[in-house]
């Protein structure tokens, strides 16, 4: 297992019916928050049943979370709350002798693990990355854009010289 900021190793011979609660400490979410370019992660939390399926092991619940990212326009504080459903796999590893593979839908959202542990803390900071907008914007974009001479995208589009040529 590799040191990341929001370790939680689980091994996969001590399954058990019962949920698992997840939760990032602040030190952890100031981690986090550095990792992912954001201002700050109030609360990251996930519950997940985890079942076996085969060789795999099924992970599925809800992951939350309340974090505070910049406006990409304005650069100002966003309050963002997250809740995401969660559904993944984790599966052993398997080192094929440099062949090519296909992967389909199902196979992306499995995550590979060695040994008998797999990082489900990770993997919720992965999806949490996942299910942040890069191009949120807040109520001063607008204003941003104008002052700044930008304007939105249909009358800078390709259709917007057309229609200027058209004008009289």
């Amino acid at each position: 297992m590799s040191a990341l900021e929001f370790p939680r190793p689980i091994d996969e011979r001590q399954l058990t019916a019962r949920p698992i609660s997840v939760e990032a400490t602040a030190e952890e979410r100031k981690a986090l928050a550095r990792r992912f370019g954001l201002v700050a992660i109030k609360n990251l939390k996930a519950t997940v049943r985890l079942e076996r399926d085969g060789e795999a092991v099924k992970a599925q619940g809800r992951l939350s979370a309340a974090i505070i990212q910049s406006c990409a326009i304005s650069s100002e504080d966003l309050a963002v709350a997250i809740e995401e459903p969660l559904a993944l796999r984790f599966v052993p590893e398997k080192h094929p002798a440099d062949e090519e593979i296909e992967l389909d839908a199902a196979d992306l959202d499995e995550i590979a693990y060695e040994g008998h542990e797999f990082d489900l803390g990770e993997a919720v900071a992965q999806s949490l990355a996942l299910a942040i907008d890069p191009y949120a914007t807040g109520p001063e974009a607008e204003r941003v854009r104008k002052e700044a001479g930008l304007s939105d995208e249909a009358a800078s589009g390709p259709f917007a010289a057309r229609a200027a040529l058209k004008k009289p």
